[in-house]
């Protein structure tokens, strides 16, 4: 379906992007013969491009973001508002709606106090990792200041946010990295280490322990997670994982600090993706969806006695969180995050999250059941993936190229999905789905539809 264009000017938009815009993880010399895409407008579920092209976004404006769908005229309204009234102030000083929001996300995660504003994903996880590192030295004389990383988890595109994160190719040639920072195995069952056995999910995780006492417990002071490998694959924890992870960080006094950039506010049917499995943190970072893209924010939330190693007698000049966040300040963030709170309240998105999610799992079996290249699905909610491979049984994976063909089929049909995108050698095999949380059974047929006719043309049964 093409869209009016009329009020601009297509060619010179697209003009003055190939010129001046240098775009994120994306390869340039292609567009000496392409045009960029340029989208220009969204309602709901679909976005337009300059040249009026219509397409289905299943991946929540690309990067897992856009929680509560385009056009929200009640967030844009509440940041509009709020600028006029006060637009930004240094978060040393207080604001109104960062306190009101602070309070109604404390009131949905139980055992969590305290909220730190900053600006996007990886910024809130640098806090995180700067707070370890400060109780290390406030605690520990330094000693215990090592954070743990799971393979083919992400944390973030600074250096030090790469320093933890389990993805070859994310940090090909960026290297040295920061350190103190360390590697354990994955907990993909479908991948097992181990062959085929009844208790994957405990032996994963004392696959960490082992990497602990090889550290040694007293040099490590936390450990960082997904509670869904997102852009490592969709890989959600096998049974046992997380029970054993939390007794392990609790035999060693290691801090659990929980990345929801990805699950947070939604995505998976409750507001955290810790919550379904009984997670207690210590810290949770978040990003994406807590604003649904319509203003620049993140928080890092933790206990009250995490907040409270850095309560000490003022004289001590250097005893509290000497960090600061610019844009941290804006008012922007917390009023956009009020307002889209209440859209995921007031239309029970929470529950359309889990109804929409277990119809899409439904709807991925049939395609497992019809084409022999999907060899696992997985996912939690608006949340899921297919690995695609070669042979089932030896489960050798597919070239990335597979899923990129798969991928640009459905563009072309107008549906836009998500893939592991140059983060792996070889596992860059999975194609991944986040809609909006307000997706409906139509939408998610019109999709099941492409990834059908894509598979039907590129990779149909021998």
């Amino acid at each position: 379906m093409k869209h009016d264009v009329n009020e601009y000017d297509a060619v010179a938009v697209i003009a003055s992007d190939r010129k001046h815009v240098w775009h994120h993880i994306t390869q340039h010399k292609q567009f000496e013969q392409n045009d960029p895409m340029v989208i220009v407008e969204g309602k709901g579920m679909r976005v337009w491009d300059a040249k009026g092209n219509e397409y289905l976004d299943m991946v929540s404006g690309g990067v897992w973001t856009v929680n509560v769908g385009y056009g929200r005229e009640s967030i844009a309204d509440a940041v509009r508002d709020q600028l006029v009234k006060m637009n930004y102030f240094a978060q040393s000083a207080g604001n109104i709606p960062a306190a009101q929001f602070a309070e109604k996300l404390i009131e949905k995660m139980p055992g969590m106090s305290r909220v730190y504003y900053s600006n996007s994903g990886s910024e809130a996880n640098e806090k995180a990792f700067k707070i370890v590192r400060q109780i290390a030295h406030r605690k520990y004389g330094g000693k215990k200041h090592k954070i743990l990383f799971r393979e083919r988890d992400y944390h973030g595109t600074t250096i030090t946010a790469l320093s933890a994160t389990g993805q070859f190719e994310r940090k090909h040639q960026y290297g040295p990295f920061t350190p103190g920072f360390v590697e354990f195995p994955h907990c993909s069952e479908y991948r097992s280490q181990f062959g085929d056995v009844d208790d994957y999910g405990v032996r994963a995780a004392l696959e960490m322990e082992k990497v602990i006492l090889a550290e040694g417990p007293d040099t490590v002071g936390a450990v960082c997670l997904e509670p869904i490998t997102a852009g490592g694959g969709v890989i959600t924890p096998p049974q046992g994982y997380w029970d054993k992870i939390q007794e392990i960080c609790k035999k060693y006094d290691i801090l659990l600090h929980i990345d929801e950039v990805v699950c947070g506010l939604g995505r998976t049917g409750k507001w955290f993706g810790y919550q379904h499995y009984g997670i207690k943190p210590d810290m949770v970072t978040m990003a994406k969806g807590v604003a649904s893209g319509y203003a620049a924010i993140s928080c890092t939330v933790t206990t009250e006695a995490v907040f409270d190693a850095f309560k000490d007698d003022p004289s001590d000049r250097m005893s509290y969180f000497r960090d600061i966040s610019t844009f941290g300040g804006c008012t922007a963030g917390p009023a956009a995050a009020l307002a889209n709170m209440k859209i995921i309240e007031d239309e029970n998105l929470l529950e359309n999250a889990t109804q929409m999610g277990e119809y899409l799992m439904g709807r991925l079996h049939q395609l497992y059941d019809k084409y022999d290249v999907i060899g696992d699905v997985r996912g939690k909610g608006l949340f899921a993936g297919l690995e695609l491979v070669k042979d089932r049984q030896s489960k050798e994976p597919v070239d990335e190229s597979l899923a990129i063909a798969i991928a640009a089929d459905c563009m072309k049909q107008g549906v836009i999905i998500g893939r592991t995108n140059r983060s792996f050698e070889q596992f860059n095999n999975t194609l991944c789905f986040s809609p909006a949380l307000i997706v409906t059974q139509a939408e998610l047929d019109q999709m099941i539809d492409a990834l059908d006719n894509a598979f039907a043309r590129l990779a149909p049964n021998a």
